[in-house]
């Protein structure tokens, strides 16, 4: 024959040629070497591992010359016979064409004759799963008791299909898909044997493409061959592939980087302009910022070159783009084209989604770096402005780690009667800050302003510390209605219908809850008591009730200002229509 493709050319011819399979080649070359030869193997796994081909060495060495032999010497009359499909001992049954109970009996028939040439009759039965029922159970007692002569040696691609009569009469063994690594490795080795030219990022688009399938790396290197000769461009073998360029994955994370989403769109509108797959094109960004990820907290180059398998020009680049961004900046912008690959699913504006994660990701940086770059001290604020200030960060702090206010840190101050005399703050205190010094030396010249002994209890904010730090206490609270607060008690009324939310309420761990957030804004220690509202109590909405009120408000409000706006307006007039509902992006990715 002229010419063979490279997948038969180069197939392993003994078990040490075998890559990807260490698990199963030692095993069975153990079997063999001290005579435990099992009397049926079912080999299981995905295309192109080896499956056939470890059954074909597995016949090669129970009939070699040498042999039973754990090391075929491939040059022998029997072992070329196996290596082409003509030995009489060794019969190779497409599963796929040969189902019925009447080809199973036709094995059961011959299995009784004794081998011609070698010391046993081999069946390689492939793709066993597509035999029917009545097969499989015609097959069973053979399988089970055969001469000592068959050993049958069945290969599938689909193990769920295989009864489980079956499995319990065979040794399973699994075969992995092949590693990149390992792929790469075998390709190097065939381009140099042809006399091929390739380039290193060339090797590793075709192991990716392989999916782990040694064959189908194979098939794709002779494509490329056929397609551009012995020298294989990079450029032409992504056509081939029909594989997204990498300059455009790398054109879009450097606008990314860049906080620049102009150029972002621009390079998704190249892509566009080429034909490319959108969902490849995101599948590729993700695989580009994973590897980004762990570029940024992985520092060993060797074990970078480990966990990264691409080329060496390429693992430098994203050496140098991840000392750019932080760990947790990479992962906010993974999670994002993450979210726009499920949504491109079932999008029917996939230009839309992948556009909108392109504008997100960089604003995303430009967001971030605004917030770093306020000063690390900031002027006190005015003391008419400070009680909002501390009623806006207590909507955002817990409770637990909520900040002392300016009242709670004790300052030292100096006796009245020694005005030239100087103290020491006591250990206990806490280090003084230029605030609490301006507010020691602002009390020893002005008179202190007298501080209210009953500050006012901002009921909204422990309601949304509830709703952020105790979620399975939030229903439960918003059933009732705060009363008010008298004689160091909170009071909060139930209606009398309202019996399971008050008791949840009424235990001693949730009213510790509620005590502790309202003696954060008082400043003096309180309780919390609860009662059942009776018609004594003017009438009032729930807190639930109230919630609802101002989301329809700001429903309301967003409806009007998105009706006001002029796209919209030339929308509705365009299409005849009337606008139906408005959503922030927010309750969008909340919905999706």
């Amino acid at each position: 024959m002229d010419y063979q493709v490279s997948a038969r050319k180069y197939r392993p011819g003994t078990f040490d040629d075998v890559i990807g399979q260490p698990h199963v080649i030692q095993t069975l070359m153990n079997a063999v070497s001290t005579k435990r030869i099992a009397h049926a193997y079912l080999f299981s796994g995905t295309r192109g591992v080896g499956k056939t081909t470890v059954a074909r060495i597995l016949a090669k060495a129970l009939n070699c010359e040498r042999g039973p032999t754990s090391r075929p010497c491939d040059r022998c009359e029997n072992c070329h016979e196996i290596a082409q499909g003509s030995s009489v001992d060794v019969i190779e049954i497409d599963g796929a064409s040969n189902t019925s109970v009447d080809d199973v009996r036709e094995i059961r028939e011959n299995v009784k004759f004794t081998p011609f040439r070698g010391q046993f009759r081999v069946y390689i039965i492939d793709e066993v799963h597509m035999l029917s029922n009545s097969a499989f159970n015609a097959l069973l007692k053979t399988l089970e008791e055969p001469p000592a002569h068959v050993v049958f040696v069945f290969a599938t691609t689909e193990i769920h299909k295989i009864p489980a009569t079956i499995l319990s009469r065979c040794q399973h063994y699994n075969f992995r898909r092949i590693a990149r690594t390992e792929i790469i490795e075998r390709l190097r080795h065939v381009a140099a044997q042809d006399q091929l030219t390739l380039e290193d990022r060339s090797f590793v688009a075709l192991a990716r493409a392989s999916e782990g399938s040694m064959r189908d790396a194979l098939s794709l290197l002779d494509q490329a061959v056929a397609y551009s000769g012995k020298a294989i461009l990079h450029s032409d073998l992504e056509v081939l592939l029909g594989a997204v360029p990498q300059e455009l994955v790398q054109d879009l994370i450097r606008a990314v980087l860049a906080q620049d989403s102009p150029a972002a769109l621009a390079s998704l509108a190249h892509l566009l302009d080429q034909g490319h797959d959108l969902r490849a094109f995101c599948a590729e960004v993700v695989e580009r910022l994973r590897n980004l990820l762990v570029a940024a907290v992985v520092s060993g180059t060797t074990e970078l070159r480990s966990l990264i398998e691409t080329a060496e020009e390429d693992l430098n680049q994203l050496s140098r783009e991840a000392k750019t961004l932080t760990p947790e900046q990479i992962q906010d912008l993974l999670a994002i084209f993450i979210q726009a690959e499920d949504s491109l699913r079932f999008s029917s504006h996939p230009r839309f989604v992948i556009e909108t994660a392109a504008i997100r990701a960089t604003r995303l940086l430009r967001h971030r770096d605004s917030h770093t770059a306020q000063p690390v001290q900031a002027a006190p604020p005015p003391s008419n402005q400070k009680n909002a200030i501390d009623s806006e960060a207590r909507k955002t702090i817990s409770p637990a780690a909520a900040p002392r206010t300016r009242q709670d840190i004790p300052v030292a101050t100096k006796p009245a009667s020694q005005p030239n005399s100087t103290s020491r703050p006591a250990l206990s205190d806490p280090v003084p800050t230029p605030e609490t010094d301006a507010a020691t030396a602002t009390s020893a010249t002005m008179p202190t302003t007298p501080v209210d002994p009953h500050p006012t209890l901002h009921w909204e904010s422990v309601q949304e510390e509830i709703n952020a730090s105790f979620p399975n206490m939030a229903p439960f609270l918003e059933a009732g209605r705060f009363v008010g607060t008298e004689g160091g008690f909170v009071t909060i009324g139930f209606p009398k219908q309202a019996t399971l939310a008050r008791a949840r309420l009424e235990k001693e761990e949730n009213l510790l809850v509620l005590a502790r957030l309202c003696e954060q804004q008082m400043g003096h220690p309180v309780r919390v008591r609860i009662i059942e509202l009776s018609e004594a109590h003017p009438p009032g909405p729930t807190m639930a009730q109230i919630r609802a009120a101002k989301e329809q408000e700001q429903r309301m409000v967003l409806f009007e200002r998105a009706k006001a706006n002029p796209t919209v307006k030339q929308a509705l007039e365009i299409f005849g229509v009337e606008l139906a509902e408005v959503r922030t992006i927010a309750q969008q990715e909340a919905s999706e």
